[in-house]
């Protein structure tokens, strides 16, 4: 990233991956498969790389950990952004999410070891309350909805986690509707499994 550029996106993520409630990765343990199978959707409310505004796009990754994403054999990924993003926007877009640009995902690159591509896509991203959705057709359907607690009216959160997609944020439990996958040579159905949301703000 040159001196002369700066960016910040903010907005809301999701995440959805095969491991039961609560998946042991936010706490840097095995999966509770021996691998995973993971996908992270975020909605940009705001956001600018240098010049370019990216408010309203969505972006969506896709991992394979055969073991510890953190200590154990590399991942596959595969990322997705919101074909509505035009060329500037789209490049930024790889920028950020591939880590050249800094920040948060600046530790991407020594995690992975086969990079899929990325690829430019339509991208359906919804909220309703406790519910978090996202839709790439013919390839992905991801459909959380919060744990309700005791207390029905409020969101169960994890406290001081390890590890967390959004940092700064603690993240709400929460269980899969839906989730399947197939592009790549991968296919799954995970319903029925383990997901986060919260908010996120990245910066360099």
């Amino acid at each position: 990233m040159s001196k002369k550029e700066s960016w910040k996106i903010e907005g809301d993520y999701f995440e959805g991956c095969n491991c039961d409630s609560i998946c042991p990765c936010i706490f840097l343990a095995d999966p509770d498969k021996g691998f995973c199978d993971a996908t992270v959707a975020w909605h940009i409310q705001k956001g600018y790389y240098d010049n370019t505004q990216l408010d309203g796009l969505n972006a969506v990754a896709v991992f394979y950990a055969p073991g510890n994403m953190f200590t154990g054999p590399k991942m596959k990924l595969a990322v997705y952004i919101d074909e509505k993003a035009n060329s500037a926007q789209a490049e930024a877009l790889k920028k950020i999410l591939s880590g050249q640009a800094g920040g948060f995902f600046s530790a991407l690159p020594n995690l992975i070891g086969e990079n899929l591509g990325i690829r430019s896509i339509p991208i359906e991203f919804d909220i309703d309350g406790k519910r978090r959705w996202v839709r790439i057709p013919k390839l992905l359907e991801l459909e959380i909805e919060g744990v309700v607690g005791g207390d029905k009216n409020r969101e169960s959160l994890i406290v001081n986690p390890g590890f967390t997609v959004a940092p700064g944020y603690d993240p709400v439990i929460a269980r899969s509707n839906k989730y399947s996958f197939d592009d790549y040579g991968m296919k799954w159905d995970n319903s029925g499994k383990n997901g986060f949301y919260s908010r996120f703000t990245y910066g360099p």
